[in-house]
């Protein structure tokens, strides 16, 4: 760390008088409500192994896929490779056993005052791209600067709203000055975790963060670029010469030489590849596949071990999501008797073989999720939004999903549904169909890419077909399908929309109004209540605070009906070649394949030599 007078110095360079010591923080970290848990001199993160060997490959698939035709993964246009961004570092990084804390990676130090209001990094003076040019405070401007005015554009608005002014001070000190207002709980770890580019790379290589980028960027990073065959494979190689390969935060990690993926069409293909060796990692995501296609020779050899892993993350929110922005779907007992129709627990029991519990939050699998009815501190966020928000949302307990009986058809919720629909004036026509007064047909596509998909969407088709809604599921590639999404051109897709144990700006981007036209908002909510209770979480200043607040919110979206929640499992599902060493115990919050486990070169050897691997 600099001297002390140095910094002081520094600081008063940057603007104003240098505050007094006991008003500004110098740390080498920093976290959100709690202390961090690593002191400044710690040695190596407590879940990895400091001594793992380096070498060997991973090799994972990616599925379902029309593959790749490009290597910027900031832009909707075209389709990057996977870890297109695995070679950017951030001035700051988390860890996968803390919530909220953030550590110098790229910094040496951060300098903060107790208010937040601004904060100066120190950037280590042998930070380097991989090409051997310094990275300096000017790349880290320039960066900011890029993905401020051509980054994604929820993106931009939420760093548009945080910093009012960035301005280097040296080659290798670099300070963000808060707008005034503006939240302040989070604001130092945002703009740390910014990934950082080469100025020279941009430059040099006439690149434009808007538009597809035929080559990959260069970067800081433990990886590399390697080589690539398009909508086939992309491999990434460690960089022998990686400036920080020695920092106690990376000590024991980035172990493998090589990360390859390969793209298959589909599931099952990519399974059968997966069988014969041509990769060695699987992340399972198919629990017909789980139940009932693990008794190959391979794994009946011992060559292959499964494994069912805990995984402490909040849920991925994965969900059917309705397109508001079309009129049909206005009414909320519209959604809400589509929502009925689909039976996870007849789902469940036929089809998943009990392998997962149904999504009923935003924050499922966490302490944030909301339950019963509001507490008093919920009421008083609430009250006063309650007439943007649907009738009962002061008084019953949150919304969860419903609950249906054993028959794909349950009999029950088909009333339900029925009703609602006759009171939102789509009635039985002569027909059988569900009509409005005009005499117009009630009719969803549900978009989908995925043929393993296609065993549970049917039985959901057939379900809203006896509701008399015509309804049908939609088979687009891949590609078509993201256009779709992105143009908003759908009724309903599925989509992932868990959320942060300590959610912050994010928000805006899921829900918020201002981002209405934004593919992170796919459902296009605009509500005022929402805006009202994100900016609430927002401004939580205690852990206290903020449980209170994201309960509040997490009862007002689930009251809006406009996703049907699928499912999750509170497990990693995993299967991969013998060839590889992990922690005993994994951290909470990361599987962490790519990051801390190893290659066993002995292991290896032996699956070779029996002929296990491709």
């Amino acid at each position: 760390m600099r001297p002390f007078a140095l910094i002081a110095l520094l600081a008063t360079i940057a603007g104003g008088p240098a505050l007094a010591q006991e008003d500004r923080i110098i740390a080498h970290g920093i976290g959100v409500f709690d202390e961090l848990k690593l002191p400044p001199d710690f040695d190596h993160l407590p879940y990895v192994n400091p001594d793992a060997p380096k070498g060997g490959e991973l090799s994972e698939a990616i599925p379902n896929s029309t593959g790749f035709d490009n290597y910027n993964p900031f832009t909707f246009r075209g389709r990057a490779a996977v870890l297109s961004s695995i070679m950017l570092e951030s001035i700051l990084t988390g860890t996968a056993d803390e919530v909220g804390a953030a550590y110098c990676l790229l910094c040496e130090s951060i300098e903060y005052p107790r208010n937040r209001d601004w904060v100066i990094f120190h950037l280590r003076p042998e930070a380097r791209f991989s090409d051997g040019t310094p990275l300096t405070a000017n790349d880290v401007l320039f960066s900011y600067e890029t993905l401020r005015d051509k980054g994604l554009s929820s993106f931009r608005l939420v760093i548009g709203q945080q910093v009012s002014k960035a301005e280097v001070i040296d080659d290798h000190t670099i300070k963000f000055t808060f707008t005034p207002d503006y939240p302040r709980r989070d604001v130092i770890q945002s703009v740390g975790s910014l990934p950082i580019f080469s100025r020279k790379d941009f430059v040099e290589n006439d690149r434009d963060l808007e538009a597809t980028m035929e080559t990959p960027m260069i970067g800081s990073g433990p990886y590399m670029f390697d080589s690539a065959e398009i909508n086939r494979k992309v491999i990434y190689r460690r960089n022998p010469d990686y400036w920080g390969k020695d920092l106690p935060i990376n000590r024991g990690r980035h172990n493998f030489d090589r990360i390859r993926f390969e793209y298959f069409s589909d599931y099952d293909a990519a399974f059968e590849a997966f069988k014969a060796g041509e990769y060695a990692f699987r992340r399972e995501v198919s629990s017909i596949i789980w139940a009932t296609r693990y008794n190959f020779p391979a794994l009946e050899k011992g060559w292959v071990v499964k494994e069912t892993l805990p995984d402490g993350q909040i849920a991925s929110g994965q969900a059917w999501v309705l397109n508001l922005r079309r009129p049909d779907w206005q009414d909320i007992r519209v959604r809400q008797a589509i929502g009925l129709m689909f039976n996870f627990e007849w789902s469940n029991d036929a089809l998943f073989y009990g392998l997962y519990d149904r999504v009923d939050s935003f924050w499922d699998n966490s302490d944030l999720e909301a339950s019963g009815p509001p507490d008093e501190g919920e009421l008083e966020l609430l009250e006063p939004l309650a007439k943007d928000l649907p009738e009962g949302i002061l008084t019953q307990d949150a919304v969860t999903a419903p609950v249906s009986g054993p028959r794909q058809l349950d009999r029950k919720n088909l009333r339900k549904a029925s009703k609602l629909l006759d009171e939102a004036g789509w009635t039985v026509a002569d027909d059988g169909k569900r009509r409005n007064a005009q005499g117009r047909q009630l009719s969803i596509e549900i978009l989908n890419d995925s043929q393993t998909f296609d065993r549970v969407i049917n039985p959901f088709v057939q379900n809203l077909q006896a509701l008399g809604v015509d309804a049908r599921n939609v088979r687009v590639d891949n590609a078509e399908y993201e256009n779709r999404k992105r143009s908003h051109d759908f009724d309903l897709i599925s989509d992932h929309l868990g959320q942060d144990e300590i959610p912050g700006s994010g928000l805006q981007q899921y829900f918020g109004s201002a981002n209405v036209g934004d593919v992170f908002n796919p459902m296009g909510l605009a509500n005022p209540a929402i805006d009202a209770l994100i900016t609430q979480v927002e401004e939580a200043e205690t852990k206290d605070e903020l449980t209170t607040r994201v309960h509040a919110l997490d009862r007002a979206l689930r009251s809006l009906r406009f996703w049907i929640p699928q499912w999750y499992n509170a497990n990693h599902l995993v299967a991969y070649y013998d060839q590889y060493g992990r922690p005993e115990t994994l951290p909470p919050y990361a599987l962490g394949e790519m990051d801390f486990w190893w290659y066993d070169a002995d292991k290896a050897k032996a699956l070779r030599d029996a002929g296990a691997l491709r």
